[in-house]
């Protein structure tokens, strides 16, 4: 019966340990593969941060073929972001932890320079966040899933 105590409390902490990994994701900061809602195939990667408890999020990255602009500019946008490098532009900001979701944010679609209402939840143990843009209420707008970068 000793030889069993041992074994049991060495297979509890193993248990644990994807536990502790999930508790890590409990939170959509970190770097996120933005996946195109039309085409499936991933077209940024954003890096969130958090700061006094407010969301924002920067293209780290785009994902273009080699025959496109790299680093294009926002020629679309209609702020202060207008014709700056699409690389480093914030366009996630404002979401704040509201439940299970981050609501409250905007979010910008580079490609056709338009800002949009948003929130967040996250999915899978973390592992994907849903981020949702809209005009008024949530219901009208659109849904894109993005994946957790390791």
């Amino acid at each position: 019966m000793r030889h069993l105590m041992p074994a049991g409390l060495i297979a509890a902490a193993l248990f644990a340990l994807p536990v502790a990994a999930i508790a890590q994701n409990a939170s959509p900061v970190g770097a996120w593969k933005t996946i195109d809602d039309k085409t499936g195939k991933p077209k940024a990667l954003v890096r969130i941060t958090e700061e006094g408890g407010v969301l924002t999020g920067k293209i780290e990255k785009l994902y273009r073929d080699p025959s496109e602009d790299q680093n294009p500019k926002c020629v679309k946008c209609t702020d202060a972001r207008k014709d700056q490098p699409m690389i480093g532009m914030t366009i996630l900001s404002g979401l704040k932890k509201d439940g299970n979701e981050y609501t409250g944010g905007e979010i910008l679609d580079p490609a056709a320079g338009k800002t949009y209402k948003s929130k967040a939840s996250l999915a899978d143990n973390g592992s994907k966040l849903e981020v949702r843009g809209y005009i008024g209420a949530p219901m009208f707008g659109r849904t894109q899933t993005w994946q957790r970068e390791q």
